[in-house]
């Protein structure tokens, strides 16, 4: 035991100059609302140009009544459809050509490519640098994903870590599963996500000219990519059914992936461990890690959202990670953000479940 206290204190004094000394702060992880205390909250700003997926200790939920829950029935009815659409694909499987199917999984891999190595690692959180080639790929296969586009996607999602878990949270986990699943996509947003939303330091992806191209054309792009492209594909070229061309690559491809994104929201926010942070909510979930291409490791991002692999294993189950370190090696990407072993094992003991001892 005291062998391990001189490490733990070793390592603590070879953490970066960016540490800062133990804070408290009032959470209401798991729906109970009590003090806790967080341990050398690190400052992950580094040299990125921002600082607003760190989270914000200052932030009080107000007191009284919950505002009324406001339906959004277009919403609601266009999800169902789609949800149904995904169906009668998944029946229509053994119909289809192999090849379809082979295009179905790499309209999946692109499209899935656009949210993780895109909207989220680089516009979300500046933990690499893509050049402008990189940027226009990954805003078209975002635009093939369809959830919203970058700007929007990216503001939600810095809200989203620095009040996670608070009524500015746009899918904040302790409203339950299905909420942070996809509830919260059918009901208007809690005004304190739209308050804190609008008060974020958006000007490096304004300044982008591929972020604001994409805004500006989304639904024509959309359009284009989510559907027509994946549709026309295996029509045009291997003489697939206009049927199984659009109900397979891309309506059950585009619901694949919509769920594989919501449950890095919902399931690695309520199952799994917490080997770097104890005091939050995110966990470490290998099924998510799987289907959605390396975003599963969340308590680890959440702990170290500069991080570029969202984790500290790096191909490990991390498609993403590997499709950067690629990037990178064609010369298309540069600069990527990554927490030092000595941090990360600091961490660990200062503040894990002691899960990564097992």
């Amino acid at each position: 035991m005291a062998a391990r206290l001189l490490r733990e204190e070793k390592l603590s004094k070879d953490l970066p100059s960016f540490t800062t000394t133990a804070t408290t702060r009032a959470t209401r992880n798991g729906g109970a609302g009590k003090e806790k205390a967080l341990s050398n909250q690190e400052d992950l700003g580094g040299d990125r140009g921002m600082t607003d997926d760190i989270f914000d200790k200052s932030y009080c939920e107000k007191e009284g009544p919950k505002p009324a829950r406001r339906y959004v029935w277009r919403n609601i009815v266009l999800m169902s459809l789609l949800h149904l659409g995904a169906l009668y694909g998944l029946w229509l499987i053994p119909a289809a050509k192999p090849v379809t199917l082979v295009w179905g999984f790499l309209c999946f891999l692109l499209s899935a490519l656009g949210i993780t190595a895109g909207a989220h690692r680089i516009w979300s959180h500046r933990s690499y640098k893509a050049s402008l080639p990189l940027r226009i790929f990954l805003a078209i296969a975002n635009s093939m994903a369809f959830q919203n586009d970058i700007y929007e996607w990216a503001r939600d999602h810095r809200v989203h870590h620095k009040f996670s878990e608070t009524d500015a949270d746009p899918h904040n986990a302790t409203r339950g599963f299905f909420f942070s699943h996809v509830g919260w996509l059918l009901v208007r947003k809690h005004p304190d996500v739209i308050e804190k939303g609008r008060k974020l330091d958006m000007t490096d992806l304004r300044a982008d000219k591929v972020v604001m191209f994409q805004r500006r054309f989304y639904k024509l792009s959309v359009v284009a990519m989510c559907f027509l492209f994946p549709t026309l594909v295996p029509w045009c070229f291997w003489g697939e059914s206009l049927r199984n061309s659009f109900f397979l690559p891309a309506i059950l491809r585009y619901v694949l992936v919509l769920n594989a994104t919501w449950l890095v929201n919902s399931a690695a926010h309520m199952f799994g461990n917490r080997p770097y942070d104890r005091n939050i909510n995110p966990r470490e979930n290998r099924l998510v890690t799987f289907g959605a291409l390396g975003e599963g490791f969340h308590n680890y991002h959440h702990t170290f959202p500069y991080d570029y692999s969202t984790s500290e294993f790096g191909w490990h189950y991390n498609f993403t990670t590997a499709f950067i370190d690629l990037m990178c090696l064609l010369g298309l990407a540069s600069d990527r953000k990554k927490v030092s072993k000595e941090t990360i094992l600091a961490r660990k003991i200062r503040t894990g479940d002691g899960s990564h001892n097992g």
